[in-house]
């Protein structure tokens, strides 16, 4: 009888890895026929999505929202900028309809070119919601956004880092899909393709070339994950023939996770590409340094579409407290700055960058705490867009970086 239990057991994961095989070539085979980036200069209207999310989500979006606003009345004035607001994103709303992101949400972010996102609860095992799987997941996924870019700059330590993420494989591809084999044990999947790392090598290539950069380091743990790794690792070895005037390197997550702490050797990096949950684990650590996860934002960027989001989490006790208001937007308005630069108004992005480093890193004349005992987020928010409009922002940015 236990054979036999046994034999059933194993049939069914058969049955559901097949299952996951077939759905994951279909895929692969749709990356390999993706076509170009959008040109944002050839859209009459670039229409921005605004998705609060939830927990402390809706008062940062809605911060982030005002100072893009200043920054961009004239556009919005001509025509060329839309705002959008997007609802239904609440951890709720999606338990409701037993979707991570519900079929009419989804058919209004396909709306808009890009979306700026709050953050979203994703629910864990034990926690009383459904077994969702994680919103940012599921966006990544159905709109292919393959890319996850977080730059990290602390000016007064020589930081100047840019990490690409792949955004669509790996652990999160398949990670609400595992299955429990028996009652003894349990296995989920991984999944690194071929097209899928290329594409994501490749950007990170091609942002070293277009910046001037000349070093790209590749993190794996090839050592161990033999296969998936070592395929992740062969393919960067391949497209870096392309790239002759720049420098690449290997490393292990492990100690990659410590040479950020190392003050002798940090500085020396300067672009890092890996898979999934190694770029989800080291751009935390490296947010961290520049000041918490709250200071960080993050582009999300496919040929089509493009979300930019702030990178920490809902911090659903803050609303619980009544404290939402206090919340520090820095991550929203870093994930605006890459906006502005993505869609075109580079310039505009590159100054909100300058402003959040001069009221956060060096000035710090009105300060967040998450408490009333700082300021509300839109104080904070007002602060940071009267910084980008001051005629003197890039020579009292360079005066602080160069006193450092």
């Amino acid at each position: 009888m236990q054979n036999a239990a046994q034999d059933a057991a194993i049939q069914r994961a058969k049955e559901h890895f097949g299952n996951l095989l077939e759905k994951q070539i279909e895929r692969v085979a749709a990356m390999k026929e993706s076509s170009g980036f959008i040109d944002y200069n050839a859209l009459d209207t670039i229409k921005i999505g605004l998705l609060g999310g939830d927990g402390i989500g809706p008062a940062i979006t809605d911060t982030a929202r005002g100072v893009l606003e200043r920054l961009l009345s004239d556009a919005v004035a001509s025509g060329k900028i839309e705002f959008r607001d997007i609802e239904g994103l609440t951890i709720e709303n999606r338990a409701a309809h037993l979707q991570s992101i519900p079929d009419d949400v989804l058919a209004e972010i396909k709306e808009c070119d890009v979306t700026l996102k709050g953050p979203t609860t994703t629910p864990e095992k034990g926690d009383g919601w459904p077994n969702l799987e994680s919103a940012n997941v599921g966006m990544r996924k159905e709109l292919d956004l393959f890319a996850n870019v977080r730059p990290v700059r602390v000016p007064s330590e020589g930081i100047d880092w840019v990490f690409f993420r792949e955004n669509t494989e790996d652990l999160y591809a398949l990670g609400s899909d595992g299955i429990d084999v028996t009652d003894d044990f349990t296995i989920d999947f991984r999944l690194i393709s071929e097209p899928g790392s290329e594409r994501i090598i490749r950007a990170a290539f091609e942002h070293a070339k277009q910046n001037g950069r000349d070093r790209v380091t590749v993190v794996t743990k090839a050592n161990i994950v033999k296969l998936s790794d070592g395929r992740f690792l062969q393919v960067a070895e391949r497209v870096s023939e392309e790239y002759p005037g720049i420098e690449w390197d290997g490393w292990y997550i492990d100690i990659m996770t410590a040479k950020l702490l190392d003050t002798a050797r940090r500085s020396d990096f300067q672009v890092f590409v890996m898979p999934n949950l190694y770029g989800d684990i080291l751009t935390d650590e490296a947010a961290e340094i520049q000041g918490g996860v709250g200071t960080a934002g993050a582009a999300n960027i496919g040929t089509r579409y493009a979300m930019f989001e702030a990178i920490h989490g809902s911090a659903p006790r803050m609303v619980t407290e009544g404290r939402a208001q206090y919340a520090d937007p820095s991550s929203m308005l870093k994930a605006s700055a890459m906006l502005l630069q993505h869609i075109g108004y580079a310039d505009l992005g590159r100054r909100l960058d300058m402003a959040l480093e001069v009221c956060g890193q060096y000035e710090r004349k009105i300060v967040t705490t998450g408490r009333d005992t700082g300021a509300t987020g839109d104080e904070y928010g007002a602060y940071v867009a009267d910084t980008v409009n001051d005629p003197n922002l890039e020579s009292k940015w360079q005066s602080y970086v160069n006193a450092t």
